[in-house]
């Protein structure tokens, strides 16, 4: 593409000789550029990306773009890198995504399932979908890994190129929050907007809960969305609904919402409630578990409904959708049940454990970590949500990255008090304890990872995977839990 149409719209300064330039592709990594691409220059936490303009060049860069002047001839001069750098990329990939319906669920909890449940029920409408995630990118039946949660835009816009091609109509995005405060969802219109939650995490990066916040909820603008979707159980969320410059409306269980559930009855099977979706009414009966599921489920039929997908669709594809996979999984023996859950953060933990408590007559065991080179503050508050639901604890190795894995669980232990408490590295070995030490009518919580493939430790990505350290158990143990007279083992 020339270089004229990539810069359409865009604020910025350039000799404009080099309009007629062919552009073969953008990278913001010197060290992948190859012959015919725009480099775009930006600054992160520990590195400037100006630094590596010549070996950009080197490689085969034909133009940069920076906010600073380097008295070259190929540059394109911008008040706003990263900016730039999403209006480039969408630009470049033909605003594909101008042409499709997006919708964006952002918050600290609750992403994933719902952006899976509101693209469950739209395929089950009949549309083609494509998902982009915390799981990868997905669409008509190829799987990526993309490696982020929201991909940076020169990818992010490819694969909306790549979805338009092959036919998708709607795509359903998680937008995290490094995403909006990066830049990356600049010149995107999302048809509806969601908010599940904002609770502690990342402050690694974002230092206060009050920047983090304000982060999530300057999403939610005219500029950005056409409808808003918030949810008003959440006291920093619910501000929306009287400052948004948008249409808005709320879900919710425990406040007045435009879509809120009653009647609900939950159970390690599933979940059953009457919707209110707008003054419309019906039922729902659900294979998801817990109140929080429902929250989610909620969020779900709101947006569905907005796009205008009947009730009676919805409900269907509810009665019969299956968990997102690590999202309270539960693999249940004849005498105990086992809950995956990838909850990381203090209200992630607490929403799995206390399902677990109330859907629980035995033992409730918790077992736990937490991710290295991440917030820090938010252990020992793990530690203290445990000790209010579990029976016995367990605390072993998350993704430890570059940091010591018993500082870690020392740090989570630091909030832990009057509950037993067992720490235990070796992740592998951990569950196979805590399988072991389950009894009749006991739950054994295993969270933290849910269905990652991969332990993340020392800058390396480790084969690993809490499902198949629960089958590996079984295999060879599949009499162990005490009480277990008929070795029945389901999934």
């Amino acid at each position: 593409m020339q270089l004229y149409k990539i810069l359409d719209g865009i604020d910025c300064e350039y000799n404009h000789g080099n309009d007629g330039m062919e552009i073969s592709g953008i990278k913001h990594d010197s060290r992948v550029v190859v012959p015919g691409d725009i480099y775009v220059c930006l600054d992160g936490v520990n590195t400037q990306g100006g630094r590596y303009v010549g070996d950009a060049f080197k490689n085969g860069a034909r133009i940069v773009v920076s906010e600073k002047d380097l008295g070259i001839s190929s540059q394109v001069i911008v008040k706003d890198a990263r900016s730039a750098f999403a209006l480039i990329s969408k630009n470049f990939y033909e605003r594909a995504c101008d042409k499709l319906k997006v919708i964006g669920v952002t918050g600290t909890n609750g992403k994933t399932t719902t952006v899976n449940l509101v693209a469950d029920i739209l395929k089950c409408a009949g549309h083609k979908v494509g998902i982009i995630g915390t799981m990868g990118v997905s669409f008509n039946g190829k799987e990526i890994d993309s490696g982020f949660t929201t991909p940076d835009p020169n990818m992010l816009h490819k694969y909306f190129y790549d979805m338009l091609s092959d036919g998708v109509e709607y795509v359903v995005m998680e937008a995290s929050a490094h995403a909006i405060a990066l830049k990356k969802l600049e010149g995107i219109m999302f048809d509806v907007g969601v908010l599940t939650n904002i609770t502690q995490d990342h402050l690694d990066f974002f230092q206060t809960m009050d920047r983090y916040a304000d982060c999530k909820l300057s999403f939610f603008d005219k500029g950005n969305m056409k409808l808003g979707l918030v949810c008003a159980d959440d006291e920093r969320a619910r501000k929306l609904l009287s400052v948004a410059n948008l249409p808005t409306l709320s879900y919710g269980l425990d406040n007045p919402s435009d879509v809120f559930a009653v009647n609900i009855d939950s159970s390690f099977k599933g979940s059953n409630f009457v919707c209110n979706c707008m003054d419309e009414i019906f039922n729902i009966e659900t294979n998801l578990v817990g109140r929080y599921n429902v929250s989610n489920a909620l969020a779900a039929i709101g947006v569905c409904r907005a796009v205008g997908i009947p009730s009676k669709v919805i409900a269907k594809s509810l009665h019969y959708i299956s968990p997102v996979e690590g999202r309270f999984n539960v693999v249940k023996h004849s005498k105990c049940n086992i809950v995956v859950d990838y909850a990381h953060t203090p209200d992630g933990l607490e929403n799995v454990l206390k399902t677990a408590r109330e859907l629980t007559s035995g033992k409730l065991i918790a077992l736990f970590g937490s991710g290295g080179n991440r917030d820090k503050t938010k252990r020992p508050i793990m530690g203290k949500v445990a000790c209010k639901y579990a029976d016995e604890i367990i605390l072993t190795s998350d993704n430890p990255r570059y940091e010591d894995p018993q500082a870690i669980l020392t740090d989570i232990a630091s909030g832990i008090q009057d509950v037993p408490c067992v720490i235990l590295e070796n992740r592998s070995l951990a569950i196979h304890l805590g399988l072991g030490m389950c009894g009749k009518n006991d739950t054994l919580v295993i969270a933290g990872k849910g269905g990652e493939k991969y332990q993340e430790i020392k800058g390396k990505k480790l084969l690993y995977n809490d499902f198949d350290e629960i089958y590996k158990y079984f295999q060879t143990h599949l009499t162990s839990i005490k009480g277990n007279d008929d070795n029945e083992y389901n999934s």
